[in-house]
């Protein structure tokens, strides 16, 4: 009986092994395809993700050589904040430093095209009066 379990154990580790490949390498390719590069995260996927394709459709979405930093930080906040709850934070520019501090789970740095994006959440809390 033992030996059969950890047979079972083994293969569910293998096929968990192959699964992570695969998304890893689906991921890999969706940066490639948006011209995507990851730079620091600690952020899940799905936002990182969602993140990505709003900065894209919004730099597509801009005249040729006009990039509106401005606008493209204010998509990405307004977005995150209706979709994850408010206090996001976008810095978006082809040279800046920063140094923020954020929520867990809620920070993003990456570069699509030319273009640096820095997005993170920090925790809000009522104020006493």
């Amino acid at each position: 009986m033992e030996a059969a379990e950890a047979e079972l154990e083994r293969r569910s580790k293998f096929l968990n092994s192959l699964i992570l490949k695969k998304k890893a390498s689906e991921q890999k390719e969706q940066h490639e395809r948006l011209n995507i590069r990851l730079r620091a995260s600690d952020m899940a996927v799905s936002l990182q993700n969602h993140a990505f394709n709003c900065a894209r459709n919004n730099l597509d979405s801009m005249p040729k050589g006009k990039l509106d930093s401005k606008r493209l930080a204010l998509s990405l906040k307004k977005e995150f904040d209706s979709t994850y709850g408010p206090a996001w934070h976008c810095i978006v520019g082809t040279s800046f430093g920063s140094y923020v501090t954020h929520s867990t789970r809620g920070f993003l740095y990456f570069s699509i095209d030319k273009v640096y994006v820095l997005l993170f959440k920090t925790a809000v809390e009522p104020l006493d009066h």
